[in-house]
């Protein structure tokens, strides 16, 4: 009863922050601070992508584990670049940084994406996209589940 009535006294904002800082989740917190990014920011570490994308395609991992659930990427491909049919386990909850990319997801009209455009792709739904001519494209890309794609060709489960 005693924390109770001294937090009735004390603003919202205070009573929550006292919680948290008295609470187990304190140390989950501290570690979730907020993380700002941008295509060229110098520490990123951009690595490579599955053999069946095109030469030049990178990837950088901008939160989470790929290999575990709600991992964000920044996904790089070159001006002019074909990504091959292929299609993810995941849904995609992608926005456009920087480029124009033609996304076509099977049975769908072609999507033009422009930068600070946002696009969702469903899970399982093969797709293809072309990076046009202007410059690299890059996409923040945020996956539900485990980070993977599969050429258009691979059985999908």
């Amino acid at each position: 009863m005693a924390i109770q009535t001294r937090l009735r006294r004390l603003p919202l904002s205070a009573a929550l922050s006292a919680l948290l800082v008295a609470s187990p989740f304190a140390t989950v917190f501290a570690q979730a601070l907020p993380l700002a990014r941008t295509a060229g920011d110098a520490a990123l570490k951009w690595g490579g992508c599955p053999e069946f994308m095109p030469k030049g395609c990178e990837i950088a991992v901008l939160h989470g584990d790929p290999a575990k659930h709600n991992a964000d990427v920044f996904f790089k491909v070159p001006a002019n670049a074909a990504i091959p049919r292929h299609w993810h386990t995941s849904a995609e909850r992608m926005v456009l940084v920087a480029g124009e990319l033609h996304v076509t997801y099977d049975g769908h009209p072609t999507a033009v994406l422009t930068p600070g455009t946002y696009a969702y792709g469903p899970a399982r739904m093969p797709h293809s996209a072309t990076c046009g001519a202007a410059g690299p494209c890059v996409l923040f890309i945020a996956f539900e589940s485990p980070v993977d794609a599969f050429a258009s060709d691979a059985a999908r489960k």
